[in-house]
């Protein structure tokens, strides 16, 4: 049994870090657990913010003879292995639980120097499941952000005027890329970050993560999944709602109309101690009464393109997919603190496809849907 915690890295690509240190850092540092005591182990530039946080023992690196280690003439690399092995044996750590991402060169250099290291994701994936105070006010943020976006495209949408097969708007043909254009001026006037997103048309939203390009066209389903992350937790959030202009085909309109049963069902049964399967099985069974196929209907072996061929929802945090799953094999239940989505959806392959997304907090007592956005089918 591990007796410590190592995490190394940088704590904007880490979300295992970003969870123990609040704080962005841009350059890879090490933190440590032992006993009950939490230790960062940094460049003097960064450790005035640490020691702001209160909430460990900040080491600056001349410490640990950083200034001795660059007069020998050492390679950088091989100081900061150096300035590692003498951090982690000054805490006195032995044994320790480090994540999947922990960097190879450093455990090698651990491990050579006597430290017993196991990898253990799952041990931090359940540390990030329980969301902070912090964590959850700025995932409210990054959701009215995204709600504010949903709306400028919405805006776009009912602005546009039908033309024979085009949409236009100002006279020109309303592509995603526009639409991608004035939402991502939303996201940042809201402070939150959007690296990509899903603006799909037509056969593109039947294509898992396909984030859309080119003319929006009427008649047609548009899928807009949006996940913007909130500049100052480093926390996301996820939505999707799928939006026709113009006369909606009865069939888009049936799916929709199933997805929003879903949706209403899986929130329904979303609380502490519930079975993520049994939560994605209710909207299998939503699906196969209307004849839609879904991954427990398949044929084994071959991809499922059509119908529900997705998961039901997974985890919202520091990572915009992380635990726990909602799905085929999901085997976990829900506890207080956890954010999920639930996404369900209907497709056909080379035609398009109607998906709707809610964001829902784990209560102690229920769930709280963050979301707060009509369904409308038309914008």
């Amino acid at each position: 049994m591990a007796d410590g915690i190592l995490i190394y890295g940088d704590s904007f690509r880490s979300a295992d870090l970003r969870h123990a240190v609040p704080l962005g850092v841009p350059d890879p540092f090490l933190y440590a657990e032992q006993n009950g005591d939490r230790h960062v182990f940094s460049n003097s530039m960064e450790a005035a913010r640490l020691r702001e946080l209160g909430l460990f023992d900040v080491h600056v690196h001349e410490e640990f003879g950083i200034d001795e280690l660059i007069g020998e003439g050492l390679p950088r690399r091989e100081i900061v292995a150096q300035l590692a092995l003498r951090g982690v044996a000054s805490v006195g750590i032995e044994r320790a639980t480090v994540p999947e991402n922990f960097p190879v060169w450093l455990a090698d250099r651990l491990r050579a120097d006597g430290v017993e290291l196991e990898v253990d994701q799952e041990h931090f994936d359940e540390r990030r499941r329980a969301k902070t105070e912090e964590q959850l006010a700025g995932m409210r943020r990054a959701q009215r952000a995204a709600e504010a976006a949903m709306d400028k495209c919405r805006d776009l949408l009912r602005r546009s005027e039908i033309s024979g097969d085009d949409l236009l708007l100002d006279g020109e043909p309303l592509t995603v890329e526009r639409v991608k254009a004035d939402m991502s001026i939303v996201f940042a006037a809201h402070d939150t970050t959007a690296d990509e997103y899903i603006v799909a048309p037509g056969a593109q939203g039947a294509v898992g993560h396909d984030m859309g390009s080119g003319a929006i066209r009427p008649g047609t389903p548009l899928v807009v999944d949006i996940f913007p992350r909130d500049n100052r937790s480093g926390v996301y959030t996820d939505m999707t709602r799928t939006f026709v202009v113009g006369d909606v085909p009865d069939d888009v309109r049936d799916w929709h109309r199933l997805v929003k049963e879903a949706l209403d069902r899986a929130i329904s049964e979303t609380r502490p101690g519930a079975d993520t399967r049994a939560i994605f099985d209710g909207t299998c069974e939503i699906f196969e009464a209307a004849g839609e196929p879904t991954q427990r209907t398949k044929t084994p072996g071959e991809p499922l393109a059509d119908g529900f061929f997705h998961g039901l929802g997974h985890g919202v945090g520091l990572e915009v997919h992380e635990e726990p799953g909602l799905g085929l094999t999901s085997d976990q239940k829900l506890v207080a603190g956890d954010v999920v989505t639930i996404e369900p959806g209907l497709y056909r392959s080379g035609y398009g496809g109607v998906r709707l997304e809610d964001i829902v907090l784990v209560t102690e007592d229920g769930a709280e849907n963050l979301t707060q956005y009509p369904y409308d089918l038309e914008p």
